[in-house]
């Protein structure tokens, strides 16, 4: 019934397999990856016909994650998978990245691609697979895909490369890097890192490229052997009386606009010359007589299209021959130059902590807050519940821009900024025994004109010690850039938006003075050469100093913590002990707090964490808390309650069910001579513990010195 074909190869010690012509036969495309037990069903299907009028190549990739993958049941109500995980969000983007730019110029056809993790063995993580998936499934299709790609992970231990390592190996070593590229390139960069230098992190990612070449050979193999043939394509050429009108008119007035100084009046400059000359077009070569109005529009909207399209590629085309030919940026800046910067902290009055970072039109409002164990983020996925003491949340509202728009849950780029910016940070914070507190920083990005990710980072680290958080260093990033026309390029230092969207490559690198923390790298040609990542983290470094340089300025080390934030005090107390702090149905817990107004966390290893604002509450919750789990030693004193009263004495509570004799010649160093003349049962104050002989605790009162 099934034709179906398998092809292995052996990978790191594993068997990457391939399975084809037996699951989802009506897609274009589609391959059964698996990996270890890990298993990936990838389906690519194009539209029948290409969008007509676009400006973009309409790609879509869902990554979608199933529960029953890993034997788990789906968190909620309904008990199934609803929305993507953030996760899932980032690994859709983490496989379009690298598959985006391997398609023609032009193509305008519908693209979906679907990866669908089946089964998921803890070890091998679906990432990597996914974009090595989507290539063999575009391999096999009709699509001009220019491909194959293929993307592994690496991580280190002990200065050794591992490739493909499993998350436990990625937790404990030194580096988290993905890779995707060509057999020729490398395309796409991923990686989150404990401070490591340029030089191992460029041999880190050569020493991936090396598998991906064996990869990308072993796809090619597979579908010459039983590919689809590609359906034919060719860029529609620009209409010749668009292209003569423009070259005609706006060649010389394209130029001076687009060097208009400032992100909006340039913007301003190159709209409303495209205003004009589209007007003057319209008037001259547009409704001729006899048109009906149904042709006539739409004639006028195929013009339409054409025209804003050659004139976008006119400015392009300008801007970058600009930057490559004659080192000249449009905002004037050297190749390796940064915009003005300015830092400030301490910019609102409640918030734990708040710093402002500016970067010449790029600005981020970034807000830390501080919080207790019931603050931990919860995340449930496919490879483990677990819950985070700190996370990055990114915030990218129209008006950064200067837009209307609509403003609502984050899309994928805010999660994908927040996600990096997280992960720069993740690296210099202190441990949860340093500091237990749970962390949360917000970036606000108020103005936007490139690298407001990178932004958002260093304000992360200005807000961070600005809210009393002991970070080892302050950690700060940088977006380079790419122009490249044949064999000569340009590497730039802090792209602005305009050179991000005309140029070839988006290169975030972020840091501290010790070494890399984070690195992300997209572009949009096929790849780049081992020359260009060498001098692009070569400038990236040099700016990343710079900016250094200015956080440190303006706060070098921790703050104290506001008044504000809760204080919190860690106990060691024994195992044992545990179940007399929280009492039957947890009554003696409750009731601490329920006087107190604390918040106390009990872990099973014995740790008790204790939180409250006010300072006299956090000394009377440990106190009492105390009571019920330290033992009784001799020369210690304790607040007591008499209980009973005999004739030779008084009985007094000390501890939660710990009662000492308080004797008749203990009390007071004037004879006593019967308890119950100067005791009362329900008294309270202070004694010492003198004895605990055969586990009978002796007190007394009068051996307590008094000041």
């Amino acid at each position: 019934m099934f034709d179906e074909k398998k092809y292995g190869l052996e990978l790191a010690g594993r068997t990457l397999s391939f399975s084809i012509g037996k699951y989802a036969r009506q897609s274009d495309g589609a391959v059964v990856v698996r990996y270890g037990d890990t298993v990936l069903l990838c389906t690519v299907n194009r539209s029948k016909e290409p969008r007509e009028g676009g400006d973009f190549f309409p790609l879509t990739v869902d990554f979608i994650e199933k529960f029953y993958a890993s034997g788990k049941f789906p968190g909620g109500f309904n008990k199934r998978e609803s929305r993507p995980s953030t996760d899932a969000t980032l690994t859709a983007r983490l496989i379009d990245r690298p598959i985006r730019p391997m398609f023609p110029d032009g193509f305008r056809y519908d693209v979906h691609i679907v990866n669908t993790v089946l089964s998921f063995d803890d070890n091998n993580t679906p990432d990597f697979m996914g974009i090595t998936g989507s290539s063999m499934a575009l391999m096999l299709s009709d699509l001009p895909f220019l491909g194959p790609v293929a993307g592994v992970t690496v991580g280190m231990k002990d200065g050794q490369f591992i490739l493909n390592p499993t998350p436990a190996q990625l937790r404990e070593g030194q580096l988290e890097l993905k890779v995707a590229g060509t057999k020729d390139a490398v395309n796409m960069v991923e990686a989150g890192a404990r401070e490591l230098d340029e030089e191992t992190m460029l041999a880190a990612i050569l020493f991936a490229h090396g598998h991906i070449k064996t990869i990308c050979a072993f796809q090619e193999t597979i579908a010459a052997e039983i590919g689809k043939e590609k359906i034919a394509w060719e860029k529609k050429p620009v209409l010749p009386l668009v292209k003569d009108f423009i070259d005609a008119r706006g060649t010389e007035r394209l130029k001076e606009a687009v060097m208009t100084l400032g992100k909006q009046n340039r913007d301003e400059a190159v709209d409303a010359l495209r205003d004009e000359l589209y007007t003057a077009f319209v008037l001259e070569n547009c409704n001729p007589e006899g048109r009906s109005l149904l042709e006539e529009i739409e004639v006028e909207a195929e013009i339409t299209a054409e025209f804003e399209n050659y004139y976008h590629d006119l400015m392009k085309q300008y801007v970058r021959d600009s930057i490559l030919y004659r080192k000249h940026r449009v905002d004037g800046r050297k190749t390796d130059e940064i915009r003005p910067l300015f830092a400030e902290i301490n910019v609102l009055p409640v918030p734990h902590g708040s710093a402002m970072f500016t970067r010449g039109e790029t600005q981020a409002l970034v807000v830390t807050t501080l919080g207790t164990k019931e603050d931990e983020q919860h995340v449930d996925n496919l490879e483990e519940d677990y819950y985070k003491k700190f996370y990055l949340h990114y915030n990218f509202p129209p008006y950064s821009v200067g837009e209307t728009g609509r403003m609502g849950a984050p899309g994928r780029r805010e999660l994908g900024h927040g996600s990096l910016a997280e992960r720069a940070l993740r690296y210099v914070l202190p441990t949860e025994e340093e500091f237990p507190y749970t962390v949360r920083v917000v970036s606000e990005i108020t103005e936007s004109n490139g690298s407001s990710s990178q932004a958002s980072i260093c304000g992360g680290s200005l807000s961070l010690m600005a809210a009393g958080v002991p970070i080892r260093e302050h950690v700060a990033g940088i977006a380079m850039g790419l122009i490249k026309q044949g064999d000569e390029f340009t590497v730039l230092t802090d792209i602005m938006g305009l050179e991000d969207h005309l140029g070839d490559m988006d290169f975030k690198v972020a840091g501290t003075k010790n070494g890399i923390t984070a690195l992300q790298m997209d572009i949009k040609i096929t790849g780049i050469t081992e020359e260009i990542m060498r001098i692009a983290l070569s400038q990236a470094l040099k700016a990343r100093l710079e900016i250094l340089d200015l956080m440190n300025r303006t706060i070098a080390a921790p703050g104290p913590l506001k008044d504000n934030v809760p204080r919190i005090v860690k106990l060691q107390i024994p195992i044992d002990k545990i179940s007399a702090l929280i009492g039957p149905a947890g009554k003696n817990v409750k009731g601490i707090i329920e006087q107190t107004g604390a918040v106390i966390d009990i872990n099973d290893d014995g740790s008790v964490f204790i939180y409250s604002k006010d300072v006299f509450a956090l000394d009377e919750t440990v106190r009492l808390v105390n009571r019920y789990v330290k033992d009784v030693e001799v020369g210690e004193i304790y607040e007591g309650k008499v209980v009973s009263i005999k004739d030779f004495g008084a009985f007094m509570e000390i501890l939660p069910g710990k009662e000492g004799l308080l004797h008749v010649s203990e009390i007071s160093k004037q004879r006593v001579a019967k308890p119950g003349d100067v005791l009362k049962v329900g008294d309270i104050f202070d004694v010492k513990v003198i004895g605990t002989e055969n586990g009978k605790i002796s007190l007394s009162k009068k051996r307590i010195k008094k000041d």
